[in-house]
């Protein structure tokens, strides 16, 4: 079997294989999908504020993405006597829908290979010559184009630096809040059933697009106006049959399609490890308490959301690595391209000896930065480290310095010092424990007692400015910001001698010095070779179609609704039903309460338009489709182009895809557009949202 028929891959839009997707099912042609020169179905996908994708359902603008892309926003809108994450959120009208200060989408207005122009005159340059002369030409190049005012272009590097493409993005900051169902359906199964099927979580929110009166990007103003896409989605509630063609439009994060064996291996026996142990404390710490009080409980959520959403995922692709015998197959690989070409033999044995060469410099860089992402107090003095070393370099203006009080009022207001103090003891523990002795400072062993540490680490946090829990300026940073900036000298200084930033020193210091040199000069060699590797495999192999790692861009990926069989004895149909809700209800649960007006539907039988041929609700479907991180709220489309699903995860099994996607394991995951119809109508009792939609049945 070829790469090709496996039907795994990200395609950049412009450059579909139409003959395969018809020989699946496609119906339309590729100019359909992707054409810049007339509405096609691009006009109707959008990056959702720089992370996820979403979609155009309505001429009037009204976007169609995941719960968890938008929980943030909802979060914001949220307090303990007006909780819409537990309760939920529709707009009556367009008069109640909610703004969103600082959210955007980007449209693609164009796609184009500028391979050329970026790499002219790199011929035999190496590292640090190569990056400046590529940048300079990416600029020579954006400075060329003739773009509108609300224009901008990107230039991306693809194949590791072999080819380089232009994309042209339209961004519109104007985006309400129109719904969003309770947590307790868009986050059904939370945690326990993330990255797991069979699902029944109907993980989706509501915005809208708005613009000014002439249809273009306008900021925030309340003469603006909901904007009129090129193009929408029809949405379908016909019924799904296993093997029906689909295709997934959207914005992939990253994947790491093309790395040697030995990357593999290192990733899936050390790398994802170590992330995964740092997460596992910080989580369970963060769920004690969060279980036991609803402020912490809407305080975290979105935060702890999305710790543990890679936590699970990791989790996931060791065990699909092994399971599908990743680097073994990787292994063969290689040597089927040896045979072939004796110049990749080099490239393999150096690239071999960089990474066995990098692994303890590798490993310190996964504890170390783990560490400080999930141990928010030092977090906190990273940023005023970088505050104080701008300041002493002349770099901080007022701008700056009030980006940044801006940045830190933000995070102030969902951190909570106390509990932060746990978390960072018992993660100081686990990386004095870990770490090799020559990257630990000083007398870091006294860490190593958690017990110890949650005594002394609470004791420094109460000392601590930098959490907040001891004035400056006559004022605490977390509650009085400008009051604590008034003297800046006076901050400075006493920054410097505060307790948790010196311990944040210690630790950075001995990192700069001791490891991170080490480890980036070693990954700035295999980067270089990488993209000879990259190189050399696409000329070597002929037999196999190449397509770019994930890297945030717009693709489309195709397959067909299937279910899987991961392990013996297990098989998993491609569908779930509203029943399967009912059956996993546990009333008052964290994860698996049921809101009651839901069960009333279900025991009525209140279905409407939106039963399937069991007679139940469709809640999710899984297919063959090749997707990852970015691809959150990406459309899910059938033959003929409408909207059957919104894609929100992937199975766990087969969560090893973004290294080595198998098609015996690899299935994303969708909520039905039948259950988004059934909830926006039946429970939350806003067709008018409905009747904006074209309703495919």
């Amino acid at each position: 079997m070829t790469f090709a028929q496996q039907y795994g891959g990200m395609w950049i839009p412009t450059e579909l294989n139409e003959k395969e997707m018809k020989d699946l099912g496609l119906k339309i042609s590729a100019k359909d999908i992707f054409n810049p020169q007339k509405a096609s179905i691009k006009d109707a996908v959008v990056q959702f504020n720089g992370g996820c994708t979403a979609e155009i359902i309505s001429p009037k603008g009204l976007l169609l993405t995941n719960h968890h892309c938008g929980f943030g926003q909802i979060q914001a809108h949220s307090t303990v006597q007006n909780d819409l994450l537990s309760n939920g959120f529709w707009a009556k009208n367009t008069e109640g829908e909610l703004p969103n200060p600082g959210v955007t989408v980007d449209f693609i207005v164009d796609i184009k290979e500028v391979s050329n122009q970026i790499l002219e005159g790199t011929d035999n340059l190496t590292e640090p010559e190569l990056s400046k002369q590529i940048a300079k030409n990416i600029e020579i190049y954006k400075n060329s184009q003739k773009i509108e005012p609300y224009q901008s272009i990107s230039v991306k590097s693809m194949y590791y630096g072999n080819k380089f493409y232009a994309y042209t993005i339209e961004t519109y900051k104007d985006i309400r809040l129109v719904g969003a169902p309770p947590q307790s359906i868009g986050k059904f199964g939370s945690d326990t059933d993330n990255w797991v099927w069979p699902r029944h979580t109907g993980d989706f929110s509501m915005f809208r697009i708005y613009a000014g009166k002439d249809n273009k990007p306008a900021e925030y103003s309340k003469d603006n106006i909901p904007y009129v896409p090129k193009h929408f989605l029809p949405v379908s509630i016909k019924d799904k049959n296993e093997n029906d063609f689909t295709f997934v439009f959207g914005f992939p994060g990253r994947t790491t399609e093309y790395l040697p064996a030995i990357a593999v291996e290192k990733i899936m026996k050390e790398i994802d490890p170590a992330r995964i142990a740092v997460r596992d404390v910080a989580l369970k710490t963060l769920d004690e308490k969060m279980r036991t009080d609803d402020a912490t409980r809407i305080q975290y959520s979105a935060k702890y959301a999305s710790v543990a959403n890679y936590w699970k995922k990791w989790i996931g692709e060791v065990e699909g690595l092994k399971k599908s015998n990743a680097v073994e197959k990787k292994v063969m690989y290689e040597g089927s391209l040896v045979a072939k070409n004796h110049e990749v033999k080099t490239t393999l044995d150096q690239l071999n000896k960089l990474y066995n060469d990098q692994a303890p410099f590798a490993l310190n860089n996964a504890y170390y930065s783990e560490t400080l992402r999930n141990a928010e107090t030092l977090m906190l003095a990273n940023l005023y480290y970088n505050y104080i070393t701008s300041v002493e370099a002349g770099r901080m203006d007022d701008k700056g310095t009030t980006a940044f009080k801006s940045r830190l009022t933000s995070f102030y207001k969902d951190y909570n010092a106390e509990l932060d103090a746990k978390v960072t003891a018992k993660l100081l523990a686990l990386y004095s424990n870990k770490t090799a002795a020559q990257f630990l400072p000083a007398g870091f062993e006294k860490y190593k007692n958690e017990a110890q540490n949650i005594q002394s680490i609470e004791e420094i946090s109460k000392n601590s400015i930098i959490t907040g829990r001891t004035e400056v300026n006559s004022a605490s940073l977390s509650k009085d910001i400008e009051k604590a900036f008034s003297n800046q000298d006076k901050l400075i200084k006493t920054l410097k001698k505060d307790p948790v930033y010196q311990l944040f020193v210690s630790m950075r210091d001995t990192y700069t010095t001791k490891a991170d040199p080490q480890f980036t000069s070693l990954q700035t060699k295999i980067d270089a070779l990488q993209k000879t590797f990259m190189a050399q495999q696409m000329a070597t192999d002929k037999d196999r179609k190449f397509f770019p790692d994930a890297n945030s861009t717009l693709r489309v990926t195709y397959g067909k609704v299937k279910g899987s069989s991961p392990r013996d004895a297990v098989s998993y149909n491609y569908q779930t039903h509203l029943a399967g809700v009912l059956e996993k209800y546990v009333p008052g649960d964290y994860e698996f309460d049921v809101p009651k007006k839901l069960i009333d539907l279900y025991n009525k039988k209140d279905f409407g338009n939106y039963k399937d041929k069991t007679g139940d609700v469709p809640v999710g479907f899984t297919a063959t489709n090749h997707t990852t991180g970015g691809n959150s709220g990406s459309p899910a489309l059938d033959a003929n182009g409408n909207l059957v699903g919104l894609n929100f995860d992937r199975q766990w099994e087969g969560t090893m895809s973004d290294i080595n996607y198998d098609p015996r394991f690899s299935r994303n995951i969708m909520v039905d557009t039948k259950y988004i119809l059934f909830i926006i109508d039946k429970y939350a009792d806003s067709k008018w949202l409905i009747d904006e939609m074209k309703v495919v049945k």
